[in-house]
């Protein structure tokens, strides 16, 4: 299975649609949050079932704030990652999803992509692919793979 992590697009899809175009065919898209309104858009761009979450400038998403989902052996959650301060860091959301028996987090909101992987627990956010703030300001997301096994790999990639 193939997985395409985005976050923070804010309404923006140009570089969206060349994440699209660049990437083979996904079987997930995964948005970790401000949409901005725009969750038809992304759907229809992305040509396969999608899982979105609302970030803190989605005022009026009808979209849940956290999902568990199943993703291979894993169990994953996603949130945009606002309410657990993760712009000073990444623990209170791991903690967070180890007491709810996840694997894998992923979280957007600082814009800055990242893999932070515990000998328990894999946090991952995919940056911004319309508003990056990491050194060299690239727009990035994640490819997440998973094996016939069920094992996982993350890349960060760039656009």
């Amino acid at each position: 299975m193939r997985v395409l992590v985005i976050s923070d697009t804010h309404g923006r899809h140009k570089n969206l649609q060349q994440v699209f175009a660049k990437e083979a065919q996904p079987d997930l898209v995964i948005h970790l949050g401000d949409i901005e309104g725009c969750e038809e858009i992304i759907e229809h761009l992305a040509g396969c079932p999608v899982e979105i979450v609302s970030g803190n400038c989605d005022f009026f998403s009808a979209q849940s704030q956290e999902k568990i989902l199943e993703i291979g052996r894993s169990k994953v959650m996603i949130t945009h990652g606002h309410y657990y301060n993760v712009n000073a860091g990444s623990e209170d959301l791991k903690q967070e999803a180890r007491g709810r028996g996840c694997d894998i987090v992923m979280f957007g909101h600082t814009h800055r992509p990242v893999i932070d992987c515990d000998r328990d627990i894999t946090a991952i956010n995919p940056g911004s692919i319309s508003y990056p703030r990491q050194e060299g300001k690239q727009p990035s997301y994640i490819v997440m793979d998973t094996d016939p096994n069920g094992d996982v790999r993350f890349k960060i990639k760039y656009i």
